[in-house]
């Protein structure tokens, strides 16, 4: 993910919701980095300010989707509906205007990466102090390496690519056991109690992987 403002404060917000959401970020404030970055990192999507000091938005956004097939959310103050029309003309997925929320902005992602089949599954979750590396199935607590069994892993990477969503007993055991016939939950609860002993602080008072009481459980991010 590729996020272009010229305001710290945006880069730095929209950075950090994203990454929290499993997204990896790159950011910068100018736009004369764009292409190069883009050539490099092949982001999933470019969150593109339209008012930047020397090369605009409206320039990059034509420029990039000439030579990639990328989504691109345009940002600006701006709101009028021409300028609106615009850069959607040009090319950009969706158009927000400041101020906005940065959960919308995150939502609209998503919307965008599913509307183009492509949204992303990230490779590396990073939560806080907690790292986890998918195509390496590695975690790391402060630098230190966790190891876990197999389905330990698969329990918490899913779990951890849904931050703040509640799953169902059923749901997370059809998600990665792979099945919800005669649901095990006893089996469930182990791996749950045998990750919390391994990424918890206190595993008797867990702050990321939150039982939802009659329901299932959550990732915290």
């Amino acid at each position: 993910m590729l996020v272009v403002d010229d305001e710290p404060t945006v880069r730095d917000v929209v950075g950090q919701y994203l990454a929290r959401d499993g997204f990896r970020v790159v950011t910068t404030g100018d736009g004369r980095e764009v292409t190069g970055l883009v050539e490099r990192e092949s982001p999933h999507l470019v969150v593109l300010d339209v008012m930047l000091p020397g090369i605009g938005g409206l320039e990059l956004c034509r420029a990039i989707r000439a030579r990639w097939p990328i989504p691109v959310i345009l940002l600006t103050a701006r709101s009028e509906e021409s300028d609106r029309i615009v850069g959607l003309e040009l090319g950009a997925d969706d158009y927000v205007t400041k101020p906005f929320s940065p959960r919308e902005l995150v939502a609209r992602v998503r919307a965008v990466l599913r509307r183009g089949g492509g949204e992303e599954v990230p490779d590396l979750l990073l939560h806080g102090e907690l790292e986890i590396d998918v195509p390496a199935r590695e975690v790391r607590l402060r630098g230190e390496e966790v190891r876990l069994a197999a389905r330990e892993f698969d329990l918490l990477a899913f779990l951890a690519r849904h931050p703040r969503r509640v799953f169902t007993r059923e749901q997370i055991m059809q998600s990665v056991w792979g099945y919800t016939a005669a649901i095990d939950t006893g089996t469930l609860s182990v791996h749950v109690r045998r990750l919390r002993e391994k990424i918890e602080d206190d595993p008797r008072t867990p702050r990321r992987i939150e039982t939802v009481w009659n329901v299932g459980y959550r990732f915290v991010a």
